[in-house]
């Protein structure tokens, strides 16, 4: 694909963002960019968290993860299906009947002030981690598969991506992307369907046939339990999946803003269960999709990219769809699909970040009302500036796939939220409040030496992604001890 073809893509895709920022954007109070006055269609919201669920790392990295996970990513999905209902039922409930803007709110009004700033503080860590990731991603592909022809710097990739990102968000915030990630989910969801049916085709499979295929079973072990060492072992898997989605999205600013925005608790409720629902069967698609990439390189010779001396599967789908004449419709669907995933998670990101921070750290709502928008808008500033020096450092540090990195980030951050919610909801018990930032920071300190010595200690034990149960259990504890008494 030329890169004016690309620019071209661009252009027409972000043309349509504005569009759409422009008509929502009327309206450009803090009250509609926090919570979009709570007037958001709930199965409006349900199919644009799709794709701000997925982005851009299940686009490509997922696909690329199955040759050396197989399908046990599933058994995390499973898992995540689980964590959706405690969502729905116990956190989606609590914090309508608080009428709370951000989440963390609730902290504050259960321990203090500590609690509240430590838990807000977690999230910003977690947040601006995870979109770093996904945007990395993108402007990774972007740049060896085009850019690099140019010789545009990496850098200058990264600062143009996320400004984009502000351009379309900075007026009316959540309301925008509520819209906005509708239609980055249908091109999502479009592009990865589209490209299964024409690698399909150019393998002279139909859908059913390579289901029953040998080749398929090379890559499809979905359950493992032979081995309760091993990291992938399907109860760590299940238990690691729960909890990631209940702390990645019940304890999270950034997914919990959209669903805050529906008229009643019973709306929101309806469009968590919905969407845990039908992700099992799309990132089922997207692994199917993986073993399609890995069947076509084996048949057909295609070498996995390889970076700075890296393999790099992340970048294998990228590869066949951009460099394999499969067709400039594939080249076009594939990147349209990128940016779509991409920035479906990355634009609601930017706008949790200045959600949390204005009110879990201005206290925006306490200031003079003239001044708050000014506030809110600096804010956007900052963190869009953050984000590009993130992304820039991964550049130079990240040599995993991005999925997994993603993923075990997770478990370190999200700990001491799971911790302190689990504490605050199935206790009634009060705290020394001004211990809490303490309490958190010691058990990411203890979960990390028994994550890293774990393999020496257990005999050949090896933590998966349930290591986020035992740091919110270490946070737990911890709270415990320094009860009032």
């Amino acid at each position: 694909m030329s890169p004016l073809l690309l620019a071209s893509i661009i252009g027409i895709y972000f043309f349509l963002l504005i569009g759409i920022s422009y008509i929502t954007g009327k309206d450009d109070s803090n009250n509609v960019f926090f919570k979009a006055n709570r007037k958001s269609p709930w199965y409006v919201v349900a199919f644009g968290m799709i794709g701000a669920s997925l982005s851009g790392v299940t686009f490509i990295s997922v696909p690329g993860w199955v040759q050396s996970t197989q399908f046990s990513y599933m058994q995390i999905v499973l898992g995540y299906f689980l964590g959706y209902l405690v969502i729905s039922l116990v956190l989606i409930p609590l914090y309508y009947r608080l009428n709370i803007t951000s989440i963390y709110e609730y902290l504050k009004q259960r321990f203090g002030t500590t609690s509240h700033k430590t838990g807000a503080l977690f999230f910003l860590i977690s947040r601006i981690l995870i979109a770093s990731f996904r945007l990395f991603l993108f402007t990774s592909v972007l740049q060896y598969f085009v850019l690099d022809t140019w010789n545009v710097p990496f850098e200058l990739t990264v600062i143009t991506s996320v400004l984009l990102i502000w351009l379309y968000t900075f007026r009316s915030g959540i309301k925008t992307i509520i819209w906005t990630d509708t239609l980055q989910t249908f091109f999502m969801l479009f592009a990865v369907v589209a490209t299964v049916i024409i690698i399909l085709k150019k393998l002279d499979f139909t859908f059913v046939e390579f289901l029953q295929s040998q080749e398929y079973k090379n890559y499809s072990k979905t359950f493992f339990a032979e081995d309760i060492n091993d990291k992938k072992y399907w109860l760590k898997s299940i238990l690691g999946g729960m909890f990631i989605a209940i702390a990645m999205t019940g304890l999270d600013q950034d997914n919990m803003q959209k669903n805050l925005t529906c008229k009643t608790s019973k709306e929101s409720q309806k469009n968590v269960f919905s969407l845990g629902f039908v992700l099992i069967f799309i990132n089922f698609i997207f692994l199917f999709l993986g073993a399609l990439l890995f069947t076509y390189a084996a048949k057909f010779d295609v070498e996995i990219p390889v970076v700075e001396g890296k393999i790099k599967t992340d970048l294998l789908f990228p590869e066949i769809a951009l460099n394999q004449n499969l067709g400039i419709g594939l080249g076009i669907t594939f990147i349209i699909g990128l940016i779509a995933a991409a920035y479906s998670s990355a634009d609601s990101a930017l706008t949790s970040l200045t959600t949390s921070f204005s009110i879990d750290f201005l206290n925006i709502e306490n200031i003079k009302k003239s001044k708050q928008k000014s506030i809110r808008k600096k804010v956007h500033i900052v963190f869009s500036v953050v984000l590009i020096l993130v992304i820039i450092s991964f550049q130079y540090k990240l040599d995993e796939n991005v999925i997994g990195s993603l993923l075990q980030v997770s478990t370190y951050t999200y700990g001491p939220l799971l911790g302190l919610f689990s504490f605050g909801l199935f206790t009634k018990l009060q705290i020394k409040d001004k211990w809490v930032w303490l309490v958190a920071i010691l058990s990411v300190v203890f979960t990390y030496i028994l994550n890293h010595y774990s393999k020496i200690w257990f005999n050949g034990f090896v933590f998966g992604y349930e290591i986020l149960m035992i740091n919110g259990l270490f946070t737990f504890i911890g709270l415990f001890l320094i009860r009032k008494k």
